[in-house]
């Protein structure tokens, strides 16, 4: 018993905007929460951050940004 609003929007990519619009909005139909985890992931990546640990005495941790994810 399937309807139109629960299939999933087929990827064309001369229709890239319309199915970017429909496939966000049929996940978020699938969960509040879903978009969010795709987009940020579900955990943080982090990264040492030298400049206190060197004056703490021990390892601090902050998230990398986007841009430092491949380093």
């Amino acid at each position: 018993m399937s309807t139109s609003h629960n299939k999933i929007p087929m990827f064309s990519k001369e229709e890239y905007d319309d199915w970017n619009i429909r496939m966000q909005a049929h996940l978020a139909a699938q969960d509040d929460d879903m978009w969010f985890f795709i987009t940020y992931g579900p955990m943080m990546i982090m990264k040492a951050y030298t400049t206190i640990a060197i004056t703490a005495g021990g390892a601090q941790w902050i998230e990398k940004t986007r841009f430092e994810y491949t380093t």
